[in-house]
């Protein structure tokens, strides 16, 4: 699997459930608090610069789709989203 041009395929850490100061029990789909998301990068594009495989980064949560090969889901973003490497 390789990603072309300035997209990466990444796989989005999984955050799982957390407790709000209320103890209301909020799912990681239902965290409308956080504007960025975490994962690891899998696959870089020929024009992606800065980043490489295997690193962690931070996204904007609004961007990218899914995409399923093999029984796992990963994510396609493009360069642009990206906004912490770290």
């Amino acid at each position: 699997m390789k990603a072309i041009g300035r997209n990466l395929i990444i796989s989005k850490d999984k955050q799982g459930t957390s407790e709000t100061k209320g103890g209301l029990l909020v799912s990681e789909n239902q965290r409308e608090d956080l504007r960025y998301n975490k994962a690891e990068v899998i696959s870089i594009g020929s024009e992606v610069v800065g980043i490489k495989e295997s690193d962690n980064i931070y996204y904007d949560s609004a961007a990218g789709h899914n995409i399923e090969i093999d029984k796992t889901i990963y994510q396609v973003i493009k360069l642009q989203d990206v906004v912490i490497v770290i």
